[in-house]
Order: C-alpha cells, then structure tokens, then sequence
C-alpha cells in the first residue's frame, strides 16, 4: 500500500489546503512562523489577543501582547498578505491568570503566570477558536519541538538551549500538543531574525520581551497591591530559631531563597526561608535550610508513555526554568493529580508555586505545581 505523502506540518493535504491559526504576538518570532508558513503556501490566519488594557498596555515597552504588539502583528499580517484578528480575552486573561498571580504571592508563592497563560489562555481558549475557524493546527513562535505524528505528539527541547521554552509549557495536555505547531524548535535565533529579514518584515531587529507582559519593569509588588489593595500589610522577620529580627513591609516583597534587602545587618548571612501569610511573618534562616530534597505538586500533567509505577520512575527535574536539570526519582502522589520526587541532590530555594518540569534526556514528560518544599535541616 502506498504511504500517505504528509506536508510538513504532518498533515495529509496540500499546503493550500490546510489551514494553519498562528499566534501572532507582534514580536519576530511569531510574525516569522506566519510568514515562513505563508511562504510555504498554507492556508494561514493570524490571531493576537488582547490580554489587557490597551490604553494602558500602548504605553509599555518589552513585553507581548501590548498595544504595539498588535499594531506589528497587524502590519506583518498585511505586509504577507493573511487575514488578521484580534480577539479581546482581557477579562478571561485577569481571571485566569492575574487573579491567580496575585492570590498565588499573597499565601507566600512564587507564581509563573506565563505558564496559566499558555494553560488556561492560548493553549485553551485560543486552541478551540483555531478549531472553530476549520484550522487544522495552531502554530505559535515557541522555541520547542514536536515530533511524532498526528495523534501521539511529543515535546522536545529546542534544538537552542538558550531560547528553549519547555519548561513553561509542561502544562500543554496529549490533545493540544496533536494540535500545536512549533516551527522554529529546530532554529537558532539568529537564523530566525535573518528569515525575518528575508520576508522584509519591518519587525526584524525588535527586541525579545522579557517582562511578564502584565507586570511593568518587573514591579511584582505595586501589581499586586492594585490587584489586592491592602497586601503589602507590614509584620516580623523572624529567624528559625523564634527570634523576632526585624519588621518588613509585606510578604510580597520576599521571595524564597532572597539574601539581599530583607531589611536587617550584621551577623552570619541570612535567607528568606518560609514567607507565613497567616501570621504575616517572613522566616530567615542559614542558607543551608534552603536545601531541599523532597517536593511535593498537584495539578500534575505527565506525558509519558505508561503511567508512573508504583515503585517510581527515574526523571530529570527543573525547579526553576533557569536551573540546569537534576536527577529524581518521581513517584506517584494519594490523588490522581498529585506526585512527589526526591533528589538525588539537593536543591536550594525550592518554592510552593514554582513549577516543577520532568524530563527524560530532550523529552519532556510534564510537570506540576509545586505545594510543599521538604528540608532536613534542623537547628
């Protein structure tokens, strides 16, 4: 029997006649996927979301889905000749992912709203209106690769280490993965800004951004405050041993694992180790109380091919996207949603609301949101 010719997307039709939604934050990454895809004579539409005020959002530099953004998402779109859409998602994007943000660094977390985003906003609601559209796939300019067929994808690191974004995808379920498209996971940036070049995109040399798009110049606090007026509520800095230190201006000020400008002196180094909400206290500590070996997470996502056994299964951990990978032995958790891991080696400033990502050599395997951080330091 003849084997089924596929186009490069992995689908069996002419490019023509498949239709490819991108999702076009107005930066060179998308805009390149959408030209390149164009180039290759796909069916393809262009859609931005409108995650927040535009008035507001006009004003901000450095971070995707501002006013600006849409306008470069729209001109790109015209300069290749695609139909564009914007599509207003603010108040899902302030329920889904900034009302989580703010309730996340109140209990004394350390959020990742990129990753709710991709989960609840573009990898949900804008997968199912690629879907009503008749597309056949959503492509976006995330640096990942998709390998396998259409019906049992898997994710792999970009072939750039540096430009890799797996680890804020870990969330991405069996189904929306066979829908998704990344075509720049085997690219380097480099290459990526000369296509942008060569297609005469006027976006070509656009900075990355680099901020959480909602958060200006990086002020977590001030967001939050206006999100929960009254958060930032002063209280004790505390030290392990029950001494009262000092006075902070609000947890939310504090991060796990922080050393500097926790506002006391003198003495050995100290840590911010536990932030309480209850009792309104950020907990200091030796640097080895940081040290964690055991973590807890819910809302698990795995992607592996059979199901973690019994007796735990050997993995590759990240605890923080800027972390190298550890090795782990991943177990099953009481709740179908929840696991545990213990490391092989320790790891410092391990937060609940971080992300924890599973691997196995370049593949990702899934992930969860980390609950607890167990250390066997005592005093």
């Amino acid at each position: 029997m003849e084997k089924k010719q596929l186009n490069s997307l992995g689908i069996d039709k002419a490019p023509e006649d498949t239709r490819v939604v991108v999702a076009m934050s107005g930066g060179v990454d998308s805009s390149v996927v959408a030209a390149m895809l164009k180039d290759q004579g796909y069916d393809v539409i262009g859609i931005t979301l409108q995650l927040y005020d535009h008035g507001v959002a006009i004003q901000k530099k450095g971070a995707c889905c501002a006013g600006q953004d849409i306008h470069d998402a729209r001109r790109v779109s015209e300069a290749i000749g695609i139909p564009h859409y914007v599509l207003d998602y603010e108040s899902r994007f302030k329920d889904s992912v900034m009302e989580d943000f703010a309730d996340s660094y109140i209990r004394g977390e350390t959020p990742i709203p990129c990753v709710r985003c991709n989960q609840e906003v573009k990898f949900k609601d804008l997968l199912l209106t690629a879907k009503d559209l008749d597309a056949d796939v959503l492509a976006t300019g995330h640096y990942v690769r998709r390998e396998g067929d259409i019906n049992d994808a898997e994710m792999r690191r970009a072939v750039d280490p540096l430009k890799d974004q797996s680890y804020f995808l870990f969330a991405t379920t069996q189904e929306q993965l066979n829908f998704l498209r990344f075509p720049l996971g085997g690219m380097v940036k480099e290459d990526v800004r000369k296509l942008a070049e060569k297609y005469g995109l006027t976006i070509a040399n656009k900075p990355d951004s680099q901020d959480i798009c909602f958060v200006p110049d990086g002020g977590y606090a001030s967001v939050i405050e206006r999100l929960r007026p009254g958060a930032g509520e002063p209280g004790e800095i505390v030290h392990l041993d029950g001494c009262v230190l000092g006075e902070h201006k609000g947890i939310i000020y504090y991060t796990i694992g922080q050393r500097r400008g926790i506002g006391i002196g003198g003495g050995d180094p100290l840590y911010v180790i536990k932030l309480d909400p209850v009792k309104k206290q950020v907990i200091v500590g030796p640097k080895e109380a940081l040290e964690i070996s055991k973590v807890e997470i819910k809302e698990l996502n795995w992607l592996g091919n059979t199901d973690i056994p019994e007796d735990g299964i050997d993995i590759m951990v990240k605890v923080r996207s800027t972390r190298p990978a550890e090795e782990a032995k991943l177990y099953k958790g009481q709740k179908q949603d929840e696991a545990y891991f213990l490391l092989k080696r320790p790891e410092y400033g391990v937060s609940s609301g971080q992300a924890a990502v599973f691997y196995h050599e370049d593949r990702l395997l899934g992930g969860g949101w980390i609950t607890k951080a167990e250390t066997s330091f005592s005093l």
